[in-house]
């Protein structure tokens, strides 16, 4: 099975092209659509939606994702392999779907032996149909990445700065996705759950709850979200557009244990 993660949107044709190039190197591989409306360039954001669902997909599992705004420059594209595989460009979309499949090795791709296996140009503009979705079909047919690329240490990775940061009682994290719903996430997991959580920056104490109806609706909450990720939510509406509040943000916040 091959996952494809893109910011391609839907009205052009980049995502039937990656599809029917990939199917002609490997005509009986499973291609699962992901998304292809992430925001354009928004790498911290694609990082997230990859997570999830490498989170829930089966060990050996390709996932391709190209949300690439440095395509055609030296920036490198790689492959990192795991329990899962990855194939991605070098700018940091790994770093929250790297957590999970234990990675053990990378490799960089190289365009001129990917070329020796499509038998067409690669695009300066297009590596999605030309480099990377190739690299996926060809790993999931089961090739070694040796033929046709070479191996580079994991630690070169490039990893986007996604840990959150303890300020005294404060904590610095960032917004690393907003879903249609306009619930924000925040790079946090794993912590104490509170009764409150504050942005002293806006000045503003929000409820802790476990579902959005456990308050009137237009009424802001926090909660563990579906990720395990600390989010932000208005029910039945926008917590995005009631603070103001896009992928990329930092937010101080304070997790509030007893009041």
């Amino acid at each position: 099975m091959i996952t494809l993660t893109t910011d391609f949107g839907l009205r052009s044709p980049y995502v039937g092209e990656m599809k029917v190039t990939m199917l002609r190197i490997n005509p009986k591989a499973m291609l699962v659509d992901v998304t292809h409306g992430v925001t354009r360039h928004s790498i911290i954001e694609g990082s997230f939606v990859m997570e999830q669902v490498v989170k829930y997909s089966a060990a050996g599992t390709v996932h391709v994702g190209v949300i690439d705004p440095g395509v055609g420059t030296s920036r490198r594209a790689v492959i990192i392999e795991g329990e899962q595989w990855l194939v991605v460009p070098d700018n940091g979309l790994a770093t929250l779907p790297m957590k999970h499949i234990k990675p053990r090795r990378a490799w960089e791709i190289d365009p001129e032996r990917i070329r020796c296996f499509t038998g067409w140009k690669i695009s300066s503009t297009f590596h999605g149909r030309d480099i990377f979705g190739p690299a996926g079909a060809l790993i999931e047919k089961g090739l070694s990445p040796e033929e046709f690329a070479k191996e580079i240490p994991l630690d070169s990775l490039i990893k986007q700065d996604l840990e959150p940061r303890r300020e005294k009682d404060l904590w610095l994290l960032r917004v690393i996705y907003v879903d249609d719903f306009g619930n924000v996430i925040l790079n946090i997991e794993g912590y104490e759950k509170p009764k409150a959580v504050e942005l002293p920056e806006l000045n503003l104490r929000i409820p802790y709850h476990e579902a959005y109806g456990q308050v009137e609706r237009g009424e802001l909450l926090a909660l563990p979200g579906s990720h395990d990720y600390l989010e932000i939510a208005v029910n039945q509406g926008s917590a995005s557009e009631r603070l103001g509040l896009k992928v990329g943000d930092e937010v101080r916040v304070r997790l509030v244990q007893k009041f």
